[in-house]
């Protein structure tokens, strides 16, 4: 879809965060004259052309003001992404949002955004596309599908046994899974991907009472694990 306007040369973009250093930060990156171009980003100018959205709108909300621009007006919405958040990236994309862009992009790379929205060349910009590859948890290393859905249910505090059993794999499929996760994630222990998880988007798995906390995933993990005597790790829960 190609933008029109009855004056082709003034575009305005609406910039819908609940952070104001955010909001304020990309009206700032696109607010000027680019490619014989006038961009604005203050109201009073009708109906945006193009909405940047920043996802962090659907953790808390229902995304009712995503599916206003989505179902009532004739905007192109791009969905500002989060690193540490890529699945409200991929709600946003799942719902209905025309295309992505990362929070932390720069200036050029809005603007590369904002033209090809304007010309109708988004499928072609590679921006959106990184950006969209971002908001699969795991894509930022190239987990693969499979690799990613071990990986969650780790981080959920699910056993190798258990993984086992809800993937309809078999114990040295998850042990494979895991060792070549581990490898793309730079990181050797379970604890260790637990907290890369976290930090990458992997929901914790709050019900579940066995696993690290958020408070044990987060810290330092300095200090070895360790076990009360006579006990072992079964063999089925080794990661290799």
């Amino acid at each position: 879809m190609v933008v029109k306007r009855p004056d082709a040369r003034m575009t305005y973009v609406s910039v819908v965060s609940p952070q104001p250093v955010v909001e304020h930060g990309i009206a700032s990156l696109l607010t000027g004259h680019h490619g014989g171009r006038s961009i604005t980003t203050r109201s009073g100018n009708g109906e945006p052309d193009v909405v940047f959205y920043d996802v962090v709108h659907l953790q808390d909300g229902d995304g009712a003001d995503l599916e206003h621009w989505l179902r009532d007006t004739d905007c192109l919405v791009i969905a500002v992404t989060q690193e540490l958040r890529p699945d409200l990236g991929a709600l946003a994309l799942q719902r209905g949002a025309h295309a992505a862009i990362s929070l932390g992009g720069s200036e050029s790379d809005y603007r590369e955004v904002l033209e090809s929205a304007l010309t109708g060349r988004l499928h072609q910009s590679p921006v959106a596309r990184d950006a969209e590859e971002g908001t699969r948890a795991g894509g930022r290393v190239d987990l693969t599908r499979r690799e990613a859905d071990v990986l969650a249910l780790i981080v959920r505090g699910a056993s190798n046994t258990e993984i086992a059993a809800e993937l309809s794999l078999s114990i040295n499929s998850v042990k494979s899974y895991i060792r070549s996760a581990y490898r793309k994630m730079d990181v050797a222990s379970r604890a260790r991907a637990v907290k890369w998880g976290v930090q990458h988007g992997f929901a914790l798995d709050a019900e579940r009472s066995a696993g690290p906390t958020a408070t044990e995933v987060l810290g330092a993990l300095r200090v070895p694990t360790t076990r009360s005597p006579g006990t072992r790790m079964g063999s089925g829960d080794r990661d290799s």
